[in-house]
């Protein structure tokens, strides 16, 4: 990797690998010294989103590795989403948007299967009911209109039977009345969460058939106490829509 062309920063300590404690197995490899540096020169503002790297050398006599050890960090960065390169740019930090940053997090939700992926819808109910909530307390007219407009799109879909495009107004149902919260931390978890399982609720959405026109009735109902202001009913419907799921959820045999 070249350098990353940037003027150091004056001022900012060189930085020597942390001795281990009597409870360390093993000190920290190279590469997660400089994971570690680089975020923590995030972390205290010293650098931020759109800026670049100082130069490799500095950085690698600031964490005392070697060039190669410097490269690995900053490509597992890279793969995290919290660094990027570019031809012509250098190595610069990202936006440090949660969608970004949580993408491992829904890779790791989709290869679950079983217990494990009802663990997780376990998760997402308890995030949604909150933000039913509290979309019921902050939505605008234009949050309002949005959630009528999806719900509308779903319509046509459920009466042809076409269960890939219920499913997918489901998920924008859900995620809309997230947006709501003006919580991008949130939105970006249930992202996350909810789309491995769409795998599971199409299955059941296709061999239960009647399925697909209750869950857009427990849509309307979630709506009609966002509509009303009312966090207690909304609260309440939705979780009333995700108990439900849960139970289709624990039917539906594992698949991948």
């Amino acid at each position: 990797m070249a350098g990353f062309d940037h003027p150091f920063r004056a001022g900012a300590p060189a930085m020597t690998p942390p001795p281990p404690s009597d409870s360390d197995q093993r000190r920290p490899s190279q590469y997660e010294v400089v994971v570690q540096g680089i975020q923590e020169m995030i972390v205290s503002g010293e650098i931020a989103s759109g800026d670049r790297l100082p130069v490799e050398s500095i950085l690698a006599t600031r964490f005392a590795v070697s060039r190669s050890s410097l490269r690995e960090g900053v490509r597992a960065l890279v793969a995290m989403g919290i660094l990027e390169t570019r031809q012509g740019s250098g190595t610069t930090v990202t936006s440090l948007d949660p969608g970004l940053l949580l993408k491992p997090l829904e890779f790791w939700a989709g290869i679950q299967a079983g217990t494990s992926s009802r663990d997780l819808h376990n998760v997402r109910q308890a995030l949604e009911v909150e933000a039913a909530a509290v979309a019921a307390l902050r939505r605008t007219d234009d949050d309002i209109e949005r959630l009528k407009a999806v719900l509308a799109e779903a319509e046509p879909a459920i009466q042809a039977l076409d269960h890939e495009g219920a499913m997918a107004a489901d998920l924008e149902f859900h995620l809309s009345l997230a947006r709501i919260s003006r919580n991008p931390v949130l939105v970006a978890l249930l992202e996350a969460l909810s789309r491995p399982t769409l795998r599971m609720r199409l299955w059941q959405s296709i061999h239960l058939g009647g399925r697909i026109a209750i869950t857009h009735q427990e849509h309307l109902a979630i709506l009609n106490a966002v509509v009303a202001g009312d966090p207690r009913g909304a609260h309440a419907a939705m979780q009333t829509h995700l108990a439900q799921v849960a139970v289709v959820l624990r039917d539906t045999p594992d698949s991948r």
